[in-house]
């Protein structure tokens, strides 16, 4: 058997749904025997489960290997980020899990696993990637929020320090004051305080809620859902290309092996002819 049909049906393997499934699910259970090691456990169960991770690291090898030989090029593999993000994870399980002093980073590592979910789920990519490109965007609207940030705890300092040290005392409190007022944990409780010595000093608490809690927040919701509706668009080209990519790897086999049989009854007939 040749190499090309070998790497057709590592193709077919890593097509098929039914073992993309099947990797799935060992994903999650990978996870769900990290998540069964921080209780306690009697030995012959811990050695169970010791067993399993290394039965589930073998099979993530022999996994990643498969789609790499799936590939016409290796370096076709490495140039989808997802394939390399997958390759490091794999290849940092191989950590052995003694009681070398690298067992607390393996392990550590290892539930990195649970990452591998997002490769193989689609929606998961697309959300993954629509964070990753929206966060340069989403960078702006948080130094303009850090900007009404330090005006209002400055203001925040100045006005209610001697009311209350230990929520207006500096500038880093006062930071931390005005994100709970923004989270609005129990930020009427801080407001009817200052209110006490200022009454009109709601106005700073309502205009401060308004710009954090509705503008800026409104602004990082759309950025987020206009970039996912990019990304929902991007992946829906790539898919419509794979289609016709496959269906133009499938003519040109039909192609060759209509060739090779137009060859071979060619031969027959010459062998024919010169009988």
């Amino acid at each position: 058997m040749t190499w090309s049909e070998f790497q057709y049906r590592f193709q077919k393997i890593r097509d098929n749904k039914v073992f993309e499934l099947f990797v799935i699910a060992v994903i999650i259970f990978s996870s769900l025997m990290i998540g069964i090691r921080t209780y306690e456990l009697n030995p012959t169960f811990e050695n169970v489960l010791w067993i399993l991770d290394y039965a589930v690291t073998l099979f993530f090898v022999i996994e990643i290997a498969i789609r790499m030989a799936a590939e016409d090029r290796l370096r076709d593999f490495f140039k989808k980020g997802w394939n390399v993000f997958d390759f490091v994870i794999v290849v940092v399980s191989l950590i052995p899990l003694d009681d070398s002093e690298y067992a607390l980073i393996a392990r550590m590592l290892r539930l990195f696993r649970v990452m591998r979910l997002i490769s193989f789920v689609p929606e998961l990519r697309v959300l993954v990637s629509a964070l990753i490109t929206a966060l340069p965007r989403m960078g702006y609207v948080a130094l303009l929020m850090f900007i009404i940030f330090y005006l209002y705890a400055v203001i925040g300092n100045l006005l209610f320090a001697h009311i209350n040290p230990t929520l207006w005392g500096d500038l880093g409190i006062s930071l931390l004051t005005l994100f709970r007022v923004a989270t609005f944990e129990d930020w009427t409780d801080v407001m009817y305080e200052t209110m006490t010595v200022y009454s009109l000093s709601w106005m700073y608490y309502i205009s401060f809620i308004f710009f954090s809690a509705f503008v800026f927040l409104n602004m990082m919701i759309g950025i987020v859902v206009d970039v996912l509706a990019e990304e929902h668009q991007k992946m829906e080209a790539e898919k419509m290309g794979e289609t016709l990519d496959n269906k133009q790897t499938f003519e040109n086999k039909v192609e060759d092996e209509i060739a090779s049989l137009h060859a071979k009854l060619d031969k027959l007939l010459e062998q024919k002819q010169a009988g």
